[in-house]
């Protein structure tokens, strides 16, 4: 099947599954134990539903926002996922390069596979560094200073990480980085022409903003797993979060929540908006789905943080229903990578043109002109009282 041909996320992760060898495709596509936090992330937006309201002028619809001090195209940006290296040799510069085309908001992790500089130096649409603590505290710093010098809008720290979630299908395909062939993936890596010849033409696996003072991966390949729980600092708090918005000074996020508490929380040391996200099903399964923690949220906070729903978001129609339940924007993380693997920056964009038509089309079969009408009276939990009145 073409990128052309792809109609849909799910048509793009039937084509990530075909080109990459197995330990890759389900370093992507798993999640931790049971997987029901991953399963649960798409489904929960099967429990609300849109109410449009018609005979309205939806001749142009306008699908632009601000979020995290970026003027956007769209309500989505690509959220931060760690080593592109593995799915495609573009690596993030590929997805960098698509999100800019499409004039939104991309997200480098810490543990990307290209230096965070080059990243700032290949395109000037908006970017957002995402930071972990290490036990080497002094690193977290320099990387807060080397996005200072690079350009970098805004910061955002992943608290949900504390330990490695037990992602048992890394385990069971002999996912490492860097990527080792074993008798058990033998055959799939032979499978993947295209990929092991990019493999074998460019085989640099590096986490390239921290080995120069963390190269845990010198002595040879180890899993996900033992790399997290060898590298971030257990003891994090609610004070070394205040400490690096306050080290920062710009639009600062913080990653994982989902609960009114911590939101709250968030607030009183500086954050200026919170990524509602389980890490995709991939640390505490059986842990809420984003989009059911969101109207909680936004009723505890008000319009003291920007909220941005990171997880389960497939359709154009889930980022609608987010937007009408409170959220400012949404955020995509598996979507962009099955197309990145797919097809590299060609496959980005091809995810984001997906969604972004889906967005447009379906805000204007709701009646609205722009995401600032879509609101709250456009959408309804199945089960809730109101509609059990009508029926």
């Amino acid at each position: 099947m073409s990128l052309k041909r792809c109609n849909n996320i799910e048509d793009l992760r039937a084509r990530a599954r075909r080109k990459l060898p197995a330990p890759m495709f389900h370093y992507i596509d798993g999640g931790a134990d049971d997987e029901w936090s991953l399963k649960r992330s798409t489904q929960a937006f099967d429990d609300y539903q849109l109410l449009p309201r018609y005979l309205q002028d939806v001749s142009a619809v306008d699908l632009r926002t601000r979020v995290l001090g970026c003027d956007l195209e769209m309500p989505l940006f690509l959220g931060p996922t760690g080593m592109s290296r593995l799915f495609h040799h573009g690596k993030e510069l590929a997805a960098a390069r698509a999100a800019a085309k499409h004039g939104t908001l991309y997200s480098l992790s810490t543990m990307a596979t290209t230096r965070l500089e080059d990243v700032a130096a290949a395109t000037v649409g908006p970017k957002m560094f995402q930071v972990y603590i290490f036990k080497d505290r002094e690193l977290t710093r320099e990387l807060v200073q080397r996005c200072r010098q690079a350009g970098y809008q805004a910061l955002c720290l992943t608290v949900d990480t504390a330990v490695a979630g037990n992602r048992e299908r890394d385990r069971v395909h002999g996912m490492t980085i860097p990527p080792s062939l074993s008798l058990k993936s033998f055959l799939s890596f032979a499978a993947s022409f295209e990929w092991v010849f990019n493999f074998l033409r460019d085989p640099d696996f590096r986490l390239a903003n921290v080995t120069h003072r963390v190269d845990a991966l010198g002595g040879g390949a180890m899993g996900v797993i033992e790399y997290v729980n060898s590298q971030f600092d257990r003891s994090i708090s609610w004070d070394d979060a205040a400490w690096l918005a306050e080290l920062w000074g710009g639009p600062f996020v913080i990653k994982g929540m989902s609960t009114v508490e911590d939101a709250r929380r968030a607030v009183s040391i500086g954050a200026t908006a919170a990524m509602l996200s389980n890490h995709g099903g991939r640390q505490l399964d059986g842990c809420v789905a984003p989009i059911d923690t969101l109207a909680p949220i936004r009723d505890g906070v008000g319009d003291k943080l920007e909220l941005i729903v990171d997880g389960g978001v497939r359709r154009g129609t889930h980022v609608l229903k987010a937007l009408a339940l409170g959220a400012d924007a949404c955020s995509i993380g598996r979507a962009y990578l099955y197309g990145l693997a797919a097809g590299g920056e060609a496959g980005v964009e091809r995810a984001l043109t997906l969604l972004r038509d889906e967005i447009a089309r379906g805000l204007g079969l709701l009646g609205c002109r722009s995401i600032a009408e879509l609101g709250p009276q456009h959408v309804e939990r199945l089960n809730s009282p109101a509609l059990q009145r009508v029926a």
